[in-house]
């Protein structure tokens, strides 16, 4: 009996020993992995994909349920003896407390308060049949802390690389917050612009100088200037310049399932991505603003007070 014991506390200490290892290769795992995208057609008429890349942040393959797995509850078993001498790391039981494989596969890479997010991207410009299109493309990830309040955080784009026009601009970013209310994130609501040198003169390109908590899709202050011509009680006519909020909706909704293509041996693997929908946040209130301009006209401006999600 003693024996037996003995070999029981011997394989279990076996078993823990590959799950800490299992487990401690996965937290170190935060890595760029393909991500096809489908955007279009060449000049050409040939399709155009475009390997984006993502940010992987599992190391193992994909969960799969028990019945595929082949696990078996210890209680088909004679004794727990018989039970760890019969079963490998990849195969532990599901009953009750313990760990499955799936579980542990599927653990994250990072940290509980971090996700694998892209640390390096670049901006890539495609002809493709209707113009040129940019593209982003990540290049590095790694574990990135995730902030208790909403923030700017710097987001590095490499534009024309490896070319003698080659640049680095800090585009910026919201922080993914935690601890949001449910239905609002980290969104960018006030932006600014740089300029980057081309062949062709200059690009202008747009850059984030303030998040602010908001919901998927929401109003943005544009402001817009007009001649305005002001006719005072002692007939002096004076001319303005009127600043109207007029703004805008950003952000995005749900539109389905983007993948064109799935492995035919694991269907939760897309192979091929189609492109994201342009967003489906429209006006839903508006406000007018009427006045005389330089020509003595009536001019009305209709500004945008509120944003919802088109169906």
């Amino acid at each position: 009996e003693d024996v037996l014991l003995e070999e029981v506390c011997v394989l279990c200490s076996h078993v823990l020993l590959q799950l800490q290892q299992n487990l401690f290769t996965q937290r170190m795992c935060c890595k760029r992995q393909s991500h096809f995208v489908y955007i279009g057609q060449d000049i050409s008429g040939s399709p155009v994909s475009v390997d984006m890349g993502t940010c992987r942040s599992h190391c193992g393959g994909a969960s799969r349920p028990p019945h595929e797995t082949g696990q078996q509850d210890y209680s088909k078993y004679s004794s727990m003896l018989e039970f760890l001498r019969s079963k490998k790391v990849s195969d532990v039981s599901r009953h009750d407390k313990q760990l499955s494989a799936s579980e542990i596969i599927c653990r994250p890479s990072c940290g509980a308060n971090q996700v694998c997010a892209p640390t390096a991207m670049r901006v890539e410009r495609v002809l493709l049949l209707e113009g040129p299109r940019e593209v982003e493309v990540v290049e590095e990830c790694h574990c990135e802390v995730k902030l208790s309040q909403c923030l700017r955080v710097p987001a590095l784009r490499t534009y024309y690389s490896e070319t003698p026009y080659e640049t680095v601009v800090d585009v910026g970013g919201c922080s993914r917050s935690k601890g949001s209310p449910e239905g609002f994130s980290c969104v960018p609501t006030k932006f600014d612009s740089a300029l980057v040198e081309t062949p062709n003169k200059v690009d202008l390109i747009q850059t984030v100088v303030t998040c602010e908590l908001k919901e998927s899709c929401y109003r943005v202050p544009y402001v817009e200037y007009y001649y305005e011509i002001v006719h005072h009680a002692d007939g002096v006519k004076e001319e303005r310049l009127k600043e109207i909020d007029v703004g805008r909706c950003l952000g995005g909704c749900t539109t389905g399932n983007r993948c064109l293509l799935r492995s035919p041996s694991n269907p939760e693997l897309c192979h091929l991505w189609a492109e994201r929908q342009s967003s489906s946040c429209v006006p839903q209130g508006y406000e007018s603003q009427s006045f005389l301009n330089q020509h003595g006209l009536l001019r009305t401006v209709l500004s945008i007070t509120s944003c919802l999600c088109q169906n």
